[in-house]
């Protein structure tokens, strides 16, 4: 992944290419971290801040895209580089995607900062501390071509996935028990989901980095 080549300004293209990936990556790391505090610490400023932010991820998905379709275009790499700058373009979609669930976290967070909380918050940030540990490896994994990393943060999935259906079932008791907190179960019901997905994000991700170091695609295959 870190070999360089005879043409040293192809050399910092594909280190600039991923810098901006993993700075596209923070961002999206604090809208996960933000969104859920706007929500623990009923703080509506930190929401919108949040939502905002999305613009930037909108921005940078679009400028690493030009960037990976420049480099396909004048360098024509082939074999490994290949790999990377495809996944590349794959990965900022990921990325993007997460960024759209943060900013629909938030926007929920914003509505419940204005009712009573439903109770306290503990396993949501929980699930979002996972998720976003997830991402950054996930990351990680790409820039350093690790794929036991990658393998890692796959398995780390089945941890969100169960943390969101013990929220779920913990929401349906709520609603049953008191009809009046339908409402705000319901939002909370849809943060966690959009916490799992964004989970799911960072598995596809990992799931690519495997790909892109072992040649081999295991989307689908990991129970």
């Amino acid at each position: 992944m870190l070999q360089e080549h005879i043409s040293k300004a192809y050399d910092n293209e594909l280190n600039d290419l991923r810098q901006s990936i993993l700075i596209m990556g923070g961002k999206v790391e604090l809208m996960i971290a933000n969104s859920v505090k706007s929500l623990v610490d009923r703080d509506t400023s930190l929401a919108e801040r949040t939502i905002a932010l999305d613009h930037e991820i909108n921005a940078a998905e679009v400028s690493i895209d030009e960037r990976c379709l420049e480099l396909l275009a004048l360098r024509q790499p082939a074999a490994r580089d290949l790999r990377f700058i495809t996944i590349a373009l794959k990965i900022v979609t990921d990325l993007e995607r997460m960024g759209d669930q943060c900013a629909n976290i938030a926007k929920r967070a914003r509505e419940m900062n204005e009712e009573p909380p439903l109770k306290p918050y503990i396993d949501i940030p929980r699930m979002a501390y996972r998720a976003e540990t997830m991402v950054k490896e996930s990351l990680d994994a790409f820039v350093r071509g690790d794929a036991e990393l990658a393998i890692k943060v796959c398995g780390d999935d089945s941890f969100v996935d169960e943390l969101n259906i013990q929220i779920q079932r913990e929401l349906l008791t709520f609603m049953i028990e008191d009809p009046t907190t339908i409402s705000r179960a319901m939002k909370l019901n849809y943060i966690s989901k959009s916490l799992e997905r964004i989970a799911d994000h960072a598995t596809n991700v990992a799931e690519m980095v495997i790909f892109m170091v072992k040649g081999k695609d295991i989307r689908h295959t990991i129970a």
